[in-house]
């Protein structure tokens, strides 16, 4: 893991672990102008509606659910919860997010911190509420005909570190994140197509490159690179209580059950929350449904 000093100086792995624990340990959750307006902005552009908020247990909780296209759900995931449910959430990152001093130190300080097993550890320790999706990059660059689908393979990570720590999981779905975005080219076509030909020749794209790691090539409201204002949908399902498991890992056909109760339960939550939008479609204002076009 390479990360990088203030003055651009690898780190080493025990010492960059140190350092970034040490800081992510030392965020306050946000208040202030900068979380009034940045929910302001959320609600203005995607007017989001939480469902199930009840079910959130009044104790730390890892909460888990589907990933959307570009990782876009923590924009709105973020203020949404501290402002209407009180709850500041870390989300775990990539570590590639944070070997740049610049954009590390940045996410750090906004709640998002590495997903490694030393981060999550000392922040469970200290009763952080955490949030993961175990789809990762995947799913994060899914294509269309994947949306709201969980892409997990086999990772069990998550249910592991919950298990360990007595933790609950708080399974979740997001809907609108995936759509703020059209597909004109899939990351899948990428490698096939005209454009693909020019990032070929320009030594971007090589026999080695994953299409499907590739992103698809977006088109937002009135064809430019801004969100369409697509209105958000966040529902809450019956929290995974693990308290019985402290200090100790389950048995891998235990891991299996655990695991398919939450991805059960996120599949329900999109389900509802899919109906709930239909239900609601007309009443979103004139505007919105144009940019959404």
């Amino acid at each position: 893991m390479a990360i990088f000093d203030k003055d651009n100086q690898p780190l080493g792995t025990e010492e960059a672990l140190a350092q970034h624990i040490e800081a992510a340990l030392a965020v306050e959750p946000p208040s202030g102008p900068m979380l009034e307006n940045s929910y302001r902005v959320v609600k203005a552009l995607f007017n989001p509606v939480v469902m199930g908020g009840d079910n959130i247990p009044d104790k730390p909780c890892l909460f888990v659910g589907n990933h959307s296209l570009f990782a876009l759900d923590g924009w709105v995931l973020g203020p949404v919860m501290m402002k209407e449910l009180g709850r500041f959430i870390r989300g775990l990152g990539d570590k590639f997010l944070f070997t740049v001093p610049a954009i590390g130190d940045r996410l750090v300080r906004f709640g998002p911190v590495m997903g490694h097993p030393e981060v999550c550890a000392a922040l469970m320790e200290e009763g952080h509420d955490l949030m993961v999706f175990p789809g990762g990059a995947h799913e994060a660059v899914k294509p269309a005909r994947q949306m709201y689908e969980l892409q997990w393979k086999e990772r069990y990570g998550f249910v592991k570190l919950a298990a360990r720590h007595g933790y609950t999981i708080m399974p979740f779905g997001v809907v609108g994140p995936d759509e703020f975005y059209a597909h004109m080219i899939e990351g899948e076509d990428i490698p096939d197509s005209r454009l693909g030909q020019v990032l070929k020749r320009a030594g971007m794209l090589d026999e080695n490159t994953r299409s499907d790691m590739l992103p698809p090539i977006p088109r937002g409201a009135l064809g430019t690179l801004f969100p369409r204002p697509q209105r958000c949908y966040i529902g809450f399902g019956d929290p995974v209580d693990l308290s019985a498991f402290k200090g100790r890992t389950p048995g891998k056909r235990q891991l299996e059950k655990i695991r398919a109760e939450v991805a059960d339960n996120i599949d329900t939550q999109l389900g509802e929350l899919l109906v709930a939008r239909a239900q609601n479609q007309g009443k979103d204002g004139l505007i919105r449904r144009l940019l959404t076009l």
